[in-house]
């Protein structure tokens, strides 16, 4: 079995076990001795346990790889004005992409009304976080001290002081080619480490999914079916519709190649629901599976990972005309657009805030004048959505990453072109059938 079919088969795996357990507890079939406690045990300790250094795991690799990835790219663009560009790009396709995205999803709110009618009454409350100043969420992507933004992980401030030390070190002359070997070096290691984590994917994966569905089981979706399936739906439309077209328009690129290279990338950010950790897994991919050159992807990738959300903004749409829908407030032309724009830059501006998806939905909310609380009725199956909203952040980052190589000459189309270039499968299997 290739990689990718044994991160799928734990997914499933997980996904059936975790339901079963949920429904052997809810039905009380368990009972409360040894075999509810053993259940117990193997779900909050075993399960659990796995999973958690499993994803510890990952996001060990997160900082040392953007940093080092930059540095590299950085270099190997040298002392010209070409990082402007491939930045300025980025950044307008990933805010282009999230206006989209939260403009498809409230259209298909409007047309499917998921909240006219809902009985919904809320047991739970919300108490929403307070973003920080627009002028604050400037000023806190530089960094005053480089050391302190790795450990605490600001990766807007990693991704500065890395373009700063890139650039700094191609006007060093002899001194910055030794200095760039190192790193080239460094990078090197940092992939092998990638790989080597790889092998225990489908067992962290299985963990993941096992202990998150013995918790939530399938009820949580049937209470807001509705709702859910809306926000799944816009989520497909836009990975795979939008994406797509972006992709075959600006590059006349196979949009079923990139889908088929994802795969494996889409089982880490389903079961991680973090774009972050699954960082080190989607700069592999795009470099090794899509051909993008480092230089390009070492900066659209890891960007991408802190600012692009257009799974977020996708739930934040469907979100509001739902919570406006269920208390009945109507929403006016002013009001829709005001939810775009809000929505659109918040993207940027509060990347850094932990929760960033529903304090950026509180902000939402607070500017159309909807009831904050009214969050205390999806937060039930939020956590499955954050699993798919996820995996389309990574689709997002790596179609942003193809377009500006493409634009740049940085895309090797032999490479994407090629089913076969997969590298990190190949190495595995290696790994695996030495064993």
């Amino acid at each position: 079995m290739t990689l990718t079919s044994r991160i799928l088969l734990a997914m499933f795996l997980g996904i059936v076990l975790g339901s079963s357990l949920n429904f052997l507890i809810s039905m009380g079939w368990l009972g409360e001795g040894v075999l509810f406690k053993a259940v117990d045990i193997l779900v909050e300790d075993i399960l659990d346990g796995i999973g958690l250094i499993f994803v510890a795991s990952l996001k060990l690799l997160v900082i040392p790889l953007v940093f080092v990835s930059l540095i590299c790219g950085v270099t190997a663009l040298g002392n010209n004005a070409r990082m402007g560009a491939i930045a300025s790009k980025t950044l307008l396709l990933y805010l282009l992409t999230t206006a989209l995205a939260i403009s498809a999803a409230i259209l298909a709110a409007l047309l499917i009304q998921p909240g006219v009618g809902a009985d919904l009454v809320s047991t739970t409350t919300y108490s929403a976080t307070q973003a920080p100043p627009l002028k604050q969420v400037f000023v806190d992507i530089f960094p005053s001290n480089p050391v302190r933004a790795m450990a605490e992980g600001k990766m807007l401030q990693i991704i500065v002081f890395a373009l700063l030390l890139g650039y700094a070190i191609t006007l060093s002359g002899d001194a910055g080619k030794r200095v760039t070997a190192i790193f080239r070096d460094f990078e090197h290691v940092i992939m092998k480490m990638v790989e080597v984590l790889m092998l225990l994917a489908p067992y962290g994966v299985f963990c993941l999914l096992a202990k998150l569905f013995s918790q939530l089981g399938i009820g949580a979706i049937l209470d807001l079916a509705k709702y859910f399936l809306t926000v799944v739906f816009v989520l497909f439309l836009h990975a795979l519709g939008v994406y797509a077209l972006l992709l075959k328009f600006l590059t006349g690129l196979n949009p079923r190649l990139l889908y088929m290279k994802m795969r494996h990338v889409w089982a880490f950010a389903f079961s991680t629901a973090s774009s972050g950790a699954t960082l080190p897994i989607t700069l592999r991919a795009v470099e090794k599976r899509l051909g993008v050159n480092t230089s390009v992807a070492s900066f659209t990738v890891p960007l991408g990972a802190t600012i692009n959300m257009d799974g977020t903004a996708i739930m934040q749409g469907v979100a509001t005309v739902f919570i406006a829908q269920v208390y009945n407030i109507p929403l006016g032309p002013a009001e829709l657009i005001t939810v775009v724009l809000t929505a659109t830059l918040a993207s940027v501006g509060t990347a850094a805030v932990p929760g960033v998806g529903l304090i950026t939905l509180a902000m939402v909310l607070q500017q159309v004048g909807l009831p904050v609380e009214g969050i205390a009725l999806i937060i039930g199956v939020d956590r499955l959505l954050d699993m798919l909203r996820t995996a389309v952040n990574v689709t997002g980052d790596a179609t942003v990453s193809l377009i500006v190589a493409n634009h740049e000459g940085d895309l090797d189309r032999k490479v994407y072109n090629d089913p076969q270039a997969d590298l990190l499968t190949d190495v595995t299997d290696e790994a695996v059938t030495a064993s």
